[in-house]
């Protein structure tokens, strides 16, 4: 029993982490301003490399579970 509430709360931590990281670096790359109104070539680039970075991020992320597991 103790293995299938471990198993369950690993799922739902690793959900609300993955939110919480998308979150967090949506509101670092300043995406806040809706529409992209006003936002200077720089702060697009800007978001652009942010958005890269979530991506390696979420990666790591990904790959250092699977190595937990070994």
């Amino acid at each position: 029993m103790n293995r299938m509430i471990n198993m369950v709360m690993r799922i739902f931590m690793r959900k609300v982490i993955s939110k919480g990281m998308d979150k967090g670096f949506e509101m670092a790359a300043g995406s806040r301003k809706k529409g992209g109104h006003g936002v200077s070539e720089e702060d697009r680039a800007e978001m652009a490399a942010m958005r890269q970075n979530k991506k390696r991020a979420k990666k790591a992320m990904r790959i250092s579970r699977r190595m937990g597991k070994f």
